[in-house]
């Protein structure tokens, strides 16, 4: 199978007006997706964009919108609105594929361009070569009268709203909570407060202030400190940070204490399965999950199907295994029974609703099981390198495999969607932990150094 040049574990992603981030690749990559989904369908063609608060966004959406209706695409523009959205629009609306224009968690001088296909779901890796392809190819023009038409549509994050709510109880309300929701300045800075307002909830807003610079700067899941902060200021409940295009959460406890997906998704895991909610008896989540959270599974007779990084990995496995239930520890949760896609809020909003249920406080929800220890550490490496297939990098990873053997795991890959190669390990042993993910490191660096 061909090997994928543009696009990695989430799209195409990069520095805005940088390669392959420009308006020119923008437009063709828009192109090339219209053609690739007008083969052998109708005569109804249909696309829905939606986008996150960076500035770069305009650029980009014009770019698409005029590469997509160039091949006779007829485009419906969402605005900002949170990928999980696009996700639901575009089967909403019939679609015949969907765009997300957003760099989710990276930093406001980044973006990205990912796809939902007609059913919501994210393109698999064939597609996204074949549309590579047709981008190397060049795409023929539709004929003048057959270019498609641009509209905008007004509602679509109240459609989502309603779609989100819908995933919970009918009699549910969060009368009494205070929650502190930071939207990172991004997708959801709307949409998240006034969903939680319209359950009952007090709800203390941080993160909604976007000005196309701002987004994840200081805030939401990757920043969570000014969040934990409000939590404790405010005496909140608890506390909700997405990432700047609202398809992943992370939780605060009222104690201002931090949990991952892990933790949510063992929450979670556990009460479907008590309930018999849980299809397959097992949670689909990737390599990057703690090994605490593995056994913590097993204690209660659940399965753990592991898959490489990447949300879109997970949802294939959860699709192909008939699984509900799968994520990422970075908050990445996945209900295929509700969304097609990771969905932040909706993630959030069920914790909420088991403290609901429950009577017990954030805190005693959060902290279903003792992590292992985990150590991840970063190398950043210039584009062509290939540090991993240096003879002195394999040898510093098999001897520190050994080391581990019978007492941790390592894993090492490159980042999907920045140049990095990522050195994670986890042990019982803090000592054993540093020194091998620091050997390891220490050879990454030394070959991308020379």
């Amino acid at each position: 199978m061909s090997v994928r040049k543009l696009f990695g574990t989430d799209g195409v992603r990069g520095k805005a007006n940088s390669y392959p981030m420009t308006a020119d690749m923008a437009l063709r990559i828009g192109a090339a997706a219209g053609r690739y989904f007008r083969r052998d369908r109708g005569s109804a063609h249909r696309v829905v964009i939606g986008k996150d608060t960076r500035l770069s966004g305009y650029m980009f959406e014009n770019a698409l919108t005029a590469g997509l209706t160039s091949t006779g695409m007829n485009v419906l523009l969402l605005g900002p609105v949170p990928t999980p959205c696009v996700g639901l629009m575009t089967r909403s609306m019939r679609a015949d594929l969907g765009v997300m224009i957003s760099a989710s968690h990276n930093p406001a001088e980044d973006n990205g361009i990912k796809f939902f296909g007609p059913d919501g779901f994210k393109l698999s890796d064939q597609a996204e070569i074949e549309i590579e392809t047709l981008i190397e190819a060049g795409v023929e023009p539709a004929q003048a009268g057959n270019i498609g038409r641009a509209k905008r549509i007004d509602d679509a994050r109240f459609r989502y709203g309603e779609r989100v709510k819908s995933s919970l109880p009918r009699d549910l309300r969060l009368d009494g909570l205070k929650v502190v929701i930071d939207c990172a300045n991004g997708a959801a800075y709307r949409a998240a407060p006034e969903i939680l307002w319209e359950l009952g909830a007090d709800v203390v807003p941080v993160g909604v202030s976007p000005d196309g610079k701002n987004i994840n700067k200081g805030c939401g899941s990757t920043q969570p400190q000014i969040a934990a902060e409000t939590v404790v200021a405010h005496g909140a409940d608890v506390g909700i940070c997405l990432d700047g295009d609202a398809d992943r959460v992370i939780l605060i406890d009222e104690k201002g204490r931090v949990a991952d997906g892990d933790q949510l998704m063992a929450l979670l895991a556990a009460r479907w399965a008590e309930e018999g909610l849980l299809t397959g008896g097992a949670l689909v989540a990737t390599v990057m999950s703690n090994l605490g959270l593995e056994r913590f599974l097993a204690g209660k007779g659940i399965g753990l199907e592991r898959t490489g990084v990447g949300d879109r990995y997970v949802v294939e496995r959860m699709r192909a295994g008939g699984f509900n239930l799968g994520g990422e520890q970075s908050g990445h949760i996945v209900m295929t029974d509700h969304a097609t896609t990771g969905d932040g809020l909706m993630a959030g909003l069920h914790f909420l609703a088991e403290m609901v249920r429950s009577g017990r406080r954030a805190s005693d929800l959060a902290q279903q099981f003792t992590p292992v220890p985990q150590l991840l550490k970063n190398v950043r490496f210039t584009a062509g390198e290939t540090p991993l297939e240096e003879t002195s990098v394999q040898d510093a990873i098999a001897a520190a495999e050994a080391a581990l053997l019978g007492q941790g795991r390592l894993l090492i890959r490159k980042s999907g969607t920045e140049p990095l190669i990522r050195v994670m390990a986890e042990c019982e042993d803090a000592v054993l932990l540093a020194r091998t993910v620091d050997n390891v490191v220490a050879a990454v660096t030394s070959v991308v150094a020379a």
